[in-house]
């Protein structure tokens, strides 16, 4: 099974870079926090990019 992106909603502060970078999989739910709305939406590239410019590092891979 391929890893999935994750969102850690209790670290997530809602800046929405993470759908910004990546919007075919992150965007922001009605609290206006991340959440993944298809794990395969993006390339993976385009994933790690969000993961890694994440502020607080709430964005992780799970395998």
């Amino acid at each position: 099974m391929a890893r999935k992106p994750v969102v850690d909603q209790f670290a997530c502060t809602g800046c929405g870079t993470c759908a910004e970078i990546a919007g075919n999989t992150f965007a922001l739910n009605v609290d206006e926090l991340a959440q993944v709305i298809d794990p395969a939406g993006n390339p993976e590239s385009e994933i790690q990019e969000a993961i890694d410019t994440c502020p607080v590092e709430a964005i992780s891979w799970e395998e």
